[in-house]
């Protein structure tokens, strides 16, 4: 597969943490997995290229996003399609989570159906949020902007969470 959105991640694949010696990696998924992935999520369409790059380097795991306790993306997914009927909350578009933090109620996501090969990232956080923001809202920043910025606090010794 040909990066064109997430070279820095791709150039990166490996960093030390904090100026430690502890050094982590991502872990790819296959094309078939991917594929798979697709086909559960995306009726068997592709998903936008940045996503395609993001689970083909880092879709086992990633250092700057949290998958959770879950062993796959595909748990991961199942799981948070599950938060939403906890919480009795509905995603209408097509959509495929990113990175799920904080329990059981919050996870970031992007649409498939923007239209874009580098979707915008949106956070969902299913409990009553202490602000006014709306429980589905835009971070402000495409896939690979947010992979890319939270690259750069690693490289810089920072906590990209």
């Amino acid at each position: 597969m040909i990066i064109n959105y997430l070279k820095r991640l791709s150039d990166n694949s490996s960093v030390r943490i904090n100026n430690s010696s502890h050094i982590t990696s991502v872990q790819p998924l296959s094309i078939d997995s991917i594929i798979s992935l697709e086909a559960d999520y995306n009726n068997a369409h592709q998903f936008p290229s940045c996503l395609r790059e993001l689970l083909f380097l880092a879709g086992g795991d990633c250092y700057v996003l949290d998958y959770g306790i879950y062993d796959t993306q595909d748990e991961m997914q199942t799981a948070a399609r599950k938060w939403l009927l906890e919480y009795k909350r509905h995603i209408n578009d097509p959509f495929y989570v990113i990175d799920v933090y904080n329990g059981t109620d919050q996870f970031l996501f992007v649409y498939l159906n923007e239209g874009r090969e580098d979707p915008t990232v949106y956070e969902a956080v299913l409990s009553d949020s202490p602000n006014d923001r709306p429980w589905i809202h835009s971070l402000g920043k495409t896939l690979s902007e947010y992979i890319d910025h939270n690259v750069l606090k690693i490289l810089s010794s920072q906590n990209p969470f």
